[in-house]
């Protein structure tokens, strides 16, 4: 089967985006997925999305790693289907969708390219020998160092990664370095991709909340990454707790087209 489809990526983190309101794709196997993530055989992409419709929501984000298998909340991902959404004719300010951590809001600005996306409120977060054990819809694992851009972060991610007590669930490798007291550079290694992506908007996400710069109240936090710039918008209780949490940043269509799809086995 062709399947039309468009590639949409947010600060470097790219994905493919199919259509399935009238539900023709949902059976498109774990298999073909991965072959249409891969940047040699395939279209190429960190993950793959179906956008379906969801009852009491404008979208419901169906999201799936590289590797083909069903991933967790991905914020890029997120602020890419809300522009995608607004592409296929869907125009609204702001969405409210389902994803696999719950419901989220998005808004956008239909004259520029800035699409903020609401992200789950966070508890708090675990200190383990230095390092941070974080969950804003993805889990995270969060080191700081002192030379980010000259690390290996795909060896010492996968290091870390497949360490007990993570490798077989899985854990997403962050690795920071403090330039400021509201801005930070962010390097990630992806589980389900197994490799550094250019950007991670949970990972994003984690490391802002991690480097809060007041004690209590508001925090605004600019995170640069290997593909661009983000902002992390929040606050802060005095329970450690964190609510009304923005990702902000910019989300393109690279390119649309066809694909030939073998639907035969569906995905469980």
């Amino acid at each position: 089967m062709n399947v039309p489809f468009s590639k949409y990526q947010g600060t470097g983190n790219d994905f493919i985006l199919v259509d399935n309101r009238s539900k023709i794709y949902t059976d498109i196997s774990r298999e073909e997925i991965k072959r249409i993530c891969d940047r040699r055989f395939g279209i190429g992409a960190d993950g793959f999305m179906l956008l379906n419709q969801k009852e009491g929501y404008d979208f419901e984000m169906k999201y799936f790693n590289s590797d083909g298998n069903s991933g967790s909340m991905c914020g890029n991902g997120g602020r890419c289907i809300a522009r995608y959404a607004y592409d296929l004719g869907i125009h609204k300010e702001s969405y409210l969708f389902l994803a696999s951590d719950g419901e989220h809001k998005a808004e956008i600005d239909s004259g520029s390219n800035i699409i903020n996306l609401k992200m789950k409120d966070v508890s708090g977060y675990k200190e383990l020998d230095g390092n941070f054990i974080i969950d804003t819809g993805s889990p995270h694992f969060i080191k700081f160092v002192s030379d980010v851009m000259d690390m290996d972060v795909v060896k010492q991610g996968t290091e870390i990664r497949y360490s007990e007590p993570y490798a077989k669930e899985g854990i997403n490798v962050n690795f920071v370095e403090e330039k400021g007291p509201d801005e930070i550079i962010v390097r990630t290694y992806e589980r389900g991709v197994e490799d550094e992506t250019f950007s991670c908007g949970t990972g994003v996400t984690a490391c802002a909340i991690v480097c809060h710069h007041n004690d209590v109240g508001y925090n605004d936090v600019t995170v640069v990454t290997k593909g661009g710039k983000l902002v992390v918008k929040y606050d802060r209780s005095y329970n450690n707790s964190y609510s009304n949490i923005w990702l902000c940043g910019p989300a393109e269509k690279a390119f649309e087209g066809m694909v030939e799809v073998n639907m035969k086995k569906p995905v469980a």
